[in-house]
């Protein structure tokens, strides 16, 4: 079999025959609340997340006064404009050091999305396993090239992007980076008939790349799906409370649900198996009372030459199977045998 493409993040090996990379996007769901920051990641450790993920930005540096927000955003968190609302739920660079040390001490990755240079550097600085790329800036190409010459591997969402954007964005990166590559439909929530799955398998041929699903679907039935078409990192909005106020939570997954959907994720990685077709050991009973034994139609003298209606298969296995027929028709027998005998090598001559 073909090797599969693969990177390496925080010394995990990230390819679509490895554990699936598993990130609670905690993203702006703490409200602006440092307390809340904290208490997130320990349920998010506790779910069986790989990593949390937050959003570092300025807002002065990200949006105009003017701009208006989504509709999404209209109907979580009412009118106003997005300016407003980002400023609200931004936190300073200093808490970003503490929650990147509280990840260290409970044992989870510590990622988060940066959108301006100023928190791109600042974000870099706090040595992430790697930068997780949020679909908005996919066509930022001074961004890009600022995260190329940090080094680290880079999550590329590629939410409202196309296949030639994304290629853009990978040249760009060069040969010797290290990307993932994230299906995304940016809207939230979204619908499960818009996430175009089999696009996975595409990306992961076309780019020669892991490629993973940043998924904002309600339920892990899109996961699921995502984890069978080749997906090595899952990313899903994680809230303490989907009822919260915010532009997020409505969209987001509580701690019980996310740890279910971890445990649904790792059974399927054990059913995917490695590919190779072959016997399961499990099987091997089954095997035996399923398969049939060639035996004698009738009673046959010896001298008789076989013929393929002297012979048919009855259960059960462990004599001469039924592909075995041809080397015995047109044989001798070398002694008599009787009516369901089973054929033997030394029945022929």
């Amino acid at each position: 079999m073909q090797a599969l493409p693969e990177i390496r993040i925080g010394g995990r090996r990230i390819a679509a025959d490895a554990p699936t990379y598993v990130i609670a996007e905690i993203g702006v769901n703490h409200n602006g609340n440092a307390d809340l920051a904290h208490k997130m990641i320990d349920a998010a450790q506790a779910t069986g997340a790989d990593a949390v993920k937050f959003q570092t930005y300025r807002t002065q540096d990200l949006v105009l006064e003017s701009a208006a927000k989504a509709e999404y955003q209209n109907r979580t968190t009412g009118l106003g404009s997005q300016f407003d609302m980002l400023r609200a739920l931004e936190l300073p660079f200093e808490v970003f050091v503490d929650l990147r040390a509280h990840c260290r001490e409970v044992g989870i990755d510590f990622m988060s999305t940066a959108f301006d240079p100023i928190s791109l550097d600042h974000v870099a600085s706090l040595e992430p396993v790697c930068l997780k790329w949020p679909s908005g800036e996919l066509t930022n190409w001074p961004l890009l090239r600022q995260a190329r010459a940090t080094g680290l591997p880079v999550m590329l969402s590629t939410g409202m992007g196309s296949l030639r954007e994304i290629a853009a964005a990978m040249d760009l990166m060069g040969p010797d980076a290290d990307v993932v590559i994230l299906q995304c439909v940016s809207n939230y929530p979204a619908r499960i008939e818009d996430q175009n799955l089999r696009v996975l398998p595409v990306m992961q041929a076309a780019f020669g790349c892991p490629v993973g699903f940043s998924d904002h679907t309600i339920g892990p039935y899109a996961a699921v799906a995502a984890r069978a078409l080749g997906m090595a990192v899952l990313e899903k909005h994680f809230t303490l409370d989907c009822g919260m106020e915010g532009p997020d939570h409505a969209a987001s997954i509580e701690p019980a649900d996310f740890t279910q959907m971890v445990s649904l994720l790792r059974q399927i990685e054990q059913g995917l198996g490695d590919g190779v077709k072959r016997p399961s050991p499990s099987e091997e009973n089954v095997r035996s009372v399923a398969r049939k034994s060639l035996v004698y139609r009738r009673d046959l003298p010896a001298g008789h030459v076989l013929q393929e209606t002297d012979l048919i298969g009855k259960r059960p296995g462990g004599g001469i199977g039924m592909d075995q027929m041809e080397l015995y028709v047109g044989r001798a027998l070398s002694q008599a045998v009787t009516a369901d005998q089973l054929l033997e090598p030394d029945h022929v001559r």
